[in-house]
């Protein structure tokens, strides 16, 4: 019996081991899957603090999502710096948006819409939809679900272009399965890639939350493209931005 225990103390410890390595991003257990894919990038907010662009762009990365707004009325205070290191990086961007499920579609969209007039970019622009980190005073799911859509039409009406949902397993069961499928999807998912029975063919993957990056002190967010290089290029071509 003492054997015994003491295997399963030694598997408990390894387990929790294993655990705290991904959750500060030295083990990355799929990482060898998403090693397959042509095209890699991060998202970032201002979180990540000061970051060197040209340096990330070193490290075999082609795309950047960056934080822009939050709700009705919190921008990030690093967007504009982030998003012109990226740019001046030679790197491919996008905005997205974290969704609040406290505050009506239809003003979080016009927030939004508010930084993408200064922020024309090569990516779709996304909206982030977790609870995690999100308010706890919500309705219902449906209510959630009717001001996405109310959220989703507007910037898409707005910007010319239809948002991608950024959304981890937990979103997807209880939010959207079932509902937009003409949206594409950038799915959460660090321990094993996305299942296509789940998600169908998703956009982009994040794979790992706690990344390490060249020219980012901190840990970052790594995802792929599910498509090779040509189909990125094709998919999202440069957009130039007026003159500064």
């Amino acid at each position: 019996m003492r054997r015994i225990a003491l295997v399963l103390v030694l598997l408990v410890t390894a387990l929790a081991a294993a655990w705290w390595l991904v959750q500060i991003g030295w083990l990355q257990p799929n990482r060898p899957v998403a090693a397959r894919y042509d095209v890699h990038g991060i998202d970032v907010s201002h979180h990540q603090g000061a970051i060197d662009w040209a340096a990330v762009r070193t490290d075999h990365i082609e795309f950047a999502y960056i934080k822009a707004t939050e709700g009705a009325d919190w921008h990030d205070p690093r967007f504009a710096e982030n998003w012109r290191g990226a740019g001046d990086a030679g790197l491919r961007r996008g905005a997205y948006h974290f969704f609040t499920f406290c505050t009506p579609g239809r003003p979080q969209a016009e927030h939004f819409l508010a930084v993408l007039r200064d922020a024309r970019g090569d990516l779709p622009p996304a909206v982030d939809v977790e609870f995690t980190g999100n308010c706890t005073r919500w309705d219902s799911i449906e209510t959630i679900r009717a001001e996405l859509a109310v959220f989703l039409a507007h910037v898409e009406s707005e910007a010319g272009r239809r948002p991608i949902v950024y959304l981890p397993t937990s979103v997807h069961q209880r939010i959207v399965d079932g509902h937009f499928p003409d949206h594409a999807l950038w799915v959460r998912h660090v321990f094993l890639a996305p299942p296509r029975r789940r998600y169908g063919t998703w956009l982009f993957w994040q794979f790992s939350q706690d990344g390490r990056i060249a020219g980012i002190s901190r840990p970052v967010d790594l995802n792929v493209f599910r498509g090779s290089s040509a189909e990125f290029e094709q998919l999202f071509p440069r957009v130039e931005e007026p003159p500064r």
